[in-house]
């Protein structure tokens, strides 16, 4: 250990950094994993603004309709959760507060990935819908909730219970 190293800059996992690295290694992490959610929700929340300037649009019914509304309301929050870290780190960039921030920017891309889950399902219900009126769409769409729900949050949460002790 360095003379301006104190134990308490060594994780648990053997890492020797200070408050600060593991702010930058963590902000670094986040920020790579907010890119590619990022990405997705912004070219789903493109091709939901368009719609409704298509002339299939008019033939939706009401029920569709309300399912479209909410999807887009849906879809735009998500943008804003999701591009939110990168405007908190804009903004209080050099003031020395990085950890927080990236506490911050980690609770706001969780809200953001699940406001892009209930975009998705809510999207994926409405194309269904419309491509078909079969009695199996629910089930479809509940399976594929299911499916996400297991890689984006029972398969983390599983390693994290299993192979952490903090």
């Amino acid at each position: 250990m360095s003379v301006n190293q104190t134990a308490a800059d060594t994780t648990s996992n053997g890492r020797n950094e200070t408050e600060e690295e593991r702010a930058d290694r963590k902000w670094g992490e986040l920020i790579q994993e907010v890119r590619v959610a990022q990405t997705g929700v912004q070219i789903l929340f493109g091709f939901l603004l368009t719609v409704v300037f298509t002339p299939r649009y008019a033939d939706l019914g009401d029920t569709d309709r309300t399912i479209y509304i909410v999807t887009v309301v849906l879809g735009a929050a998500a943008t804003g959760a999701l591009i939110g870290p990168v405007s908190l780190h804009r903004l209080v960039s050099g003031r020395r507060v990085k950890p927080q921030a990236v506490e911050w920017a980690s609770r706001l891309t969780f809200v953001g990935l699940v406001l892009l889950l209930a975009t998705m399902t809510a999207a994926l219900l409405l194309i269904l819908r419309v491509a078909t009126h079969d009695g199996y769409v629910p089930w479809l769409v509940a399976g594929v909730v299911g499916w996400y729900l297991l890689c984006w949050f029972l398969v983390p949460m599983l390693v994290r219970i299993r192979h952490t002790t903090k």
